[in-house]
């Protein structure tokens, strides 16, 4: 860690492990109401313990995404940052408009959109988050005079998600007019600018893992975000297939979306090059270990098995089945989470002031593997369910609520992988707060002073 102001990071790792560890606790759920009784019925229903599940998601990741940048940008641009009071501010913002979602939901104050179910007044305190973050990290920029491809990389997909967001503020009255809109925010973020981010990301954390030429990844960087406008944008389409518009749409999402694996192809193979140019040789294994298996995993879930049933012949027999979680977790968790848990396991020697070989604990190491098992299991529950869903279902005409009687084998299989998962999350979140250490205190005497752009 070269600048004080980095430390800001640091909160924010915080909030979003702990929303992490939240978001577990609601997905066991949702997967234990699969096999039923069900007690909460009346207070949890499965709809919000999914609406939650899935939101925690999206609001943990953004929460490190942020973090993440808090850290980096100073680093890359070599100042401090231009206000870590307005870092505090708009994290307290967004912490309170998380939870109060989250109790929201379990009241049912929701705008009922799927995947986008925050009430409009929170959806303003969103925006107003982003655009706080935005102005720190530009005003830095701006001071600093320097921007390196990996941060404008980041930067430039950071901006791009609060720009998409905005199709989320308005309502529709027609149902295929909404969801033909939703996608223009979720597809074009979890399938476009969100690729940008993991892509920077990886990039930076391996010109530091691995010592390779920062011009050398910065080149991949450039193909990466070429991939992504290439096939992320018009591979939408593969969302439009049943909604009710014009059956055009058919050929353009089969065969933009058959492009979009060849961005996580991509950054498969320029990991690869990294580590075979300069081995595994860095003190902070740990880092290395959750850097490779999101460019490995990232490949796999969202590439290969989004593939697997995005061509539209295949997919109007899947669509709507347990095939899509079996491609979503193995994806979100390769591409996202596993990324943001590595800059985290990066960053903190730094923000601890230990050794970079401290992160090398027998808890880290239980905890990666630990969850790599839990997501290959759950994806494997995930996928012989749904498979079996789609024959019981589409090829033999029997009903929902019988098929889901037959596919109790699969659920409980996916119960226990989803608590291996989580016994992996718990042992990250204890090696986080308990074993890595506090936050390392600031220097005496020194007070970090906002970053000032010169003088004109």
């Amino acid at each position: 860690m070269r600048f004080q102001s980095q430390r800001v990071a640091y909160p924010y790792f915080v909030v979003a492990l702990l929303l992490f560890g939240l978001q577990m606790v609601f997905g066991l759920l949702a997967a234990a109401k699969y096999l039923g009784p069900d007690p909460l019925i009346g207070l949890l229903p499965f709809d919000v313990v999914k609406a939650i599940h899935t939101n925690l998601l999206l609001v943990w990741l953004l929460t490190g995404f942020m973090g993440a940048t808090y850290y980096l940008v100073p680093e890359e641009s070599r100042v401090e940052l231009y206000s870590v009071r307005l870092a505090y501010v708009a994290l307290a913002l967004w912490t309170a408009m998380g939870v109060t979602a989250v109790v929201g939901y379990v009241f049912r104050w929701t705008a009922g959109n799927k995947l986008l179910e925050q009430p409009f007044p929170l959806k303003i305190v969103i925006v107003i988050v982003m655009l706080l973050f935005l102005y720190n990290i530009g005003m830095t920029i701006r001071a600093g005079g320097r921007l390196t491809t990996t941060e404008g990389v980041l930067v430039g997909g950071l901006a791009c998600t609060a720009l998409l967001y905005l199709p989320a503020l308005f309502e529709f009255d027609n149902y295929t007019v909404s969801v033909f809109y939703r996608w223009w925010t979720v597809h074009l973020w979890v399938e476009g600018v969100w690729e940008m981010i993991q892509g920077a990301l990886l990039a930076y954390l391996l010109i530091r893992l691995s010592g390779v030429d920062r011009e050398v990844l910065e080149k991949w960087l450039y193909v990466i975000v070429g991939l992504t406008f290439i096939s992320g944008i018009l591979g939408t389409a593969h969302h439009y297939y049943w909604i009710g518009v014009p059956r055009y749409w058919l050929p353009i999402g089969g065969f933009f979306s058959a492009l979009e694996p060849f961005v996580f192809f991509g950054m498969a193979m320029y990991a690869y090059y990294a580590i075979r140019r300069s081995g595994l040789g860095h003190p902070n294994r740990m880092a290395l270990h959750w850097t490779i298996g999101s460019a490995i995993f990232s490949a796999l879930g969202a590439g290969l098995l989004g593939l697997a049933h995005t061509w539209p012949a295949v997919n109007k027999w899947t669509h709507g089945t347990l095939i899509t979680p079996m491609h979503g977790h193995m994806a979100f968790f390769g591409a996202y989470v596993m990324i943001v848990l590595g800059l985290i396991t990066y960053a903190m020697p730094g923000l601890t002031g230990r050794p970079e070989d401290s992160r090398e604990t027998t808890a880290g190491f239980w905890s990666f593997w630990l969850q790599i098992g839990g997501m290959f299991g759950m994806t494997m529950a995930f996928a012989t369910a749904g498979i079996t869903q789609t024959y019981l279902e589409r090829i033999l005409g029997i009903g929902y609520l019988d098929t889901q009687l037959k596919l109790q084998v699969h659920f409980l299989m996916l119960v226990a992988t989803g608590v291996l998962f989580t016994a992996g999350v718990a042992l990250y979140l204890w090696d986080f707060f308990f074993l890595a250490g506090p936050l390392a205190p600031a220097p005496a005497r020194e007070r970090v002073a906002p970053a000032r752009a010169p003088a004109v």
